[in-house]
């Protein structure tokens, strides 16, 4: 087979994982704190040919650190977070990191998500809250508060800048590096009644789904136009022409 059959091939595998992520995006617009994806690609030379022949690699996922807009919605129990940081949740696996500030509390006085997963304070423990004591009120800092009586609270991490992170449950992600615990709150902190919304841009994204199907089209034609090709010569070679 030509290698412009493999270059193309490559192109569509690669240009493929790009729409899953614009697609993604763009379903999760909506959804509290869900960072945008995007997938950077490079170039593989191949050494098995005497001319060099680019094929188009995997790529590589990063996301937005850009904050969403922030909305009121007067409920004790959601949160917005200010600056580059995160909330902790229980995952099955362990700790998970997300902007979604939305908690509710569980019949057994967990403080939890909306998913039902654990909210986790400074030290990677869960929070208890009785509501019999009284409404929550929730600082910059976290510090979880009824009547007056400090009862816990919640945790914010910073993610390291050079950490790959990996899409989990919803908006949360899962670094590979460990996440430290937030201990100056000037330019990081929570605002109680209020949520942040996704950092995806709609129109931005539609705009890029249309570029990336329109050049997913053209390696498409690239490669039936090199099969045709490939063919018509077989073909002259098998009569002799």
């Amino acid at each position: 087979m030509e290698a412009s059959m493999y270059v193309a091939l490559s192109g569509q595998l690669a240009l493929q994982r790009r729409l899953d992520t614009i697609a993604n995006n763009v379903a999760n617009s909506t959804t509290p704190g869900f960072r945008a994806e995007n997938v950077t690609f490079e170039t593989v030379l191949s050494q098995t040919q005497s001319s060099s022949v680019a094929y188009s690699g995997a790529g590589e996922s990063t996301f937005s650190r850009t904050s969403g807009a922030i909305v009121q919605t007067t409920n004790p129990l959601d949160v917005a977070i200010h600056g580059d940081a995160f909330m902790s949740v229980n995952g099955a696996n362990g700790p998970v990191y997300t902007r979604d500030g939305r908690m509710r509390i569980s019949t057994q006085g967990d403080l939890e998500n909306m998913n039902g997963q654990q909210v986790l304070d400074q030290s990677g423990g869960p929070i208890q809250i009785n509501p019999s004591l009284g409404p929550v009120q929730i600082s910059r800092d976290g510090t979880i508060s009824q009547n007056g009586t400090r009862v816990g609270r919640l945790g914010l991490f910073q993610i390291p800048a050079n950490a790959k992170l990996v899409r989990h449950e919803g908006a949360a992600v899962v670094p590979d590096t460990p996440a430290e615990p937030v201990v100056d709150f000037v330019s990081k902190g929570f605002a109680q009644g209020y949520i942040e919304k996704a950092n995806v841009d709609p129109v931005m994204e539609m705009t890029r789904l249309i570029s990336v199907t329109r050049a997913f089209e053209a390696m498409s034609a690239a490669g039936e136009q090199s099969d045709r090709k490939l063919t018509d010569a077989i073909k002259a070679l098998g009569t002799g022409r």
